[in-house]
């Protein structure tokens, strides 16, 4: 993939999806970059004002070095906000700058707008030349944890909902009040080098949360957080099972990984809609709690189908596989005999030091996880090791060339076999960016 922000005498070049005809800079629209004045205001004008610009060739509106203290503004379609290096857009901390909006409609709650929210758009870009999303979520993480907010009620960094051609890439995101990056029910997204911080025990701080999308690329990517780095997601229980949007046709590649208590990557356990054709390579992950959790119960119906995974290094885990049955979060009314279909799941060509126990697969009894294939992975493990390091019940499957010997659920088919990788590309892998200027 080629550079993605070059220097040049005019100006700063970087690779998008679309250039644009018409660009503003914030203090345009009387913005002030002090980290104390409020901005919301010039955003939202700026916007409004570049929007009936937008069909004539896009609209781009640049973010300038400074601290830009904002609340929640909505995005326009054939727009682009170019965050520079030095600029640092600030969440505000007062809730009165975040609306309340309708739940979404495979999930069950109202919540507050995202700092940077958009729905209905097409063709929409968010970079920089690693300009900076300052969440300022300390103060959420703390009423959080004092029962002020019930779980989905603080705002995320950026939510796209129902939208196409969709990408963010090229800045910084740090302390999120929730999840950072959530784009739903959308199509075409492309999201790539993006550095997101958080600390590790910030609640919920999810980095990347693709849910209910179609042909999503998320690559060169580098998370450090209080939960799941990625987390896969089609919606919860009866509101996504009648939505019945999936997650499908996602590549995941190159990512770097820290989460003491959470995952490299979650599938589920919001997976009602359905997840399939997931492809994740080139992983990197230290001081994890698990690689690949998948995460679902009885009462999710859905399924998580035709995972692929291969080339993992991890260092100092607690698991390596895990896969659950018996997530307990519901909505009330939800459908106790909806049942999920966990299977054609494939791991390959893995190593991890430092394990504390190598596999924890728990499926559901008279409804197991099947179709699981592991091959090539070795695990060495740590000082403080379990003694059971495989823990098995209602899964299927094959293994070849893993160690520690697995459990008798997953029996060894020889030396030669391997699991299966997709050779063909989805279609967002072979997007070609164009050369663009801020």
């Amino acid at each position: 993939m080629m550079e993605s922000r070059i220097e040049s005498k005019n100006g700063i070049e970087y690779m998008a999806m679309q250039c644009r005809k018409h660009k503003a800079v914030l203090t345009d629209f009387g913005a002030v970059g002090d980290g104390k004045t409020s901005n919301t205001k010039a955003f939202r004008e700026a916007i409004a004002k570049l929007t009936p610009q937008a069909a004539d060739g896009g609209v781009q509106l640049i973010v300038p070095p400074g601290n830009w203290l904002t609340g929640s503004f909505n995005l326009t379609s054939h727009f682009t906000l170019f965050i520079q290096q030095g600029a640092t857009i600030l969440a505000s901390q007062v809730e009165s700058e975040y609306p309340m909006i309708p739940r979404l409609p495979s999930y069950g709650d109202a919540r507050f707008a995202s700092l940077i929210y958009g729905t209905n758009l097409t063709d929409v870009v968010i970079t920089g030349n690693k300009g900076t999303i300052n969440g300022q979520g300390k103060s959420w993480w703390l009423k959080y944890r004092s029962g002020g907010f019930n779980l989905t009620s603080r705002p995320l960094l950026i939510e796209i909902l129902f939208s196409e051609n969709i990408q963010i890439s090229d800045i910084n995101l740090i302390d999120s009040p929730m999840w950072n990056i959530h784009p739903v029910y959308c199509k075409n997204v492309i999201i790539k080098n993006i550095k997101i911080d958080a600390p590790i025990d910030s609640p919920n701080t999810d980095g990347i949360n693709p849910d209910s999308c179609t042909n999503t690329l998320i690559e060169d990517c580098s998370v450090t957080s209080g939960d799941d780095c990625i987390a896969v997601k089609s919606g919860i229980d009866q509101f996504g099972i009648a939505t019945a949007i999936p997650t499908q046709q996602l590549s995941i590649r190159r990512l770097t990984c820290v989460s003491p208590d959470s995952a490299g990557i979650a599938i589920g356990s919001e997976m009602s809609g359905g997840i399939k054709d997931v492809r994740i390579e080139d992983v990197t992950l230290i001081n994890t709690q698990s690689a690949i959790r998948i995460k679902t119960a009885i009462g999710r119906g859905g399924y998580v189908k035709d995972i692929f995974a291969r080339r993992f290094t991890m260092k100092n885990m607690k698991y390596v596989f895990w896969m659950t049955g018996s997530y307990k979060l519901h909505p009330i009314g939800f459908d106790p005999n909806a049942l999920p279909e966990i299977r054609n799941i494939n791991y390959r060509d893995m190593t991890a030091e430092n394990v504390t126990i190598s596999a924890k697969l728990e499926g559901i009894k008279k409804d197991p996880f099947t179709g699981i294939c592991m091959s090539n992975v070795t695990m060495a493990l740590s000082p403080t090791t379990k003694k059971l390091q495989w823990n098995c019940t209602d899964v299927a499957g094959v293994t070849s060339r893993v160690k520690p010997e697995p459990c008798s659920l997953l029996p060894s088919k020889g030396a030669t076999m391997d699991c299966h990788f997709p050779m063909d590309k989805i279609p967002i892998e072979s997007v070609v960016l164009n050369k663009c200027t801020a």
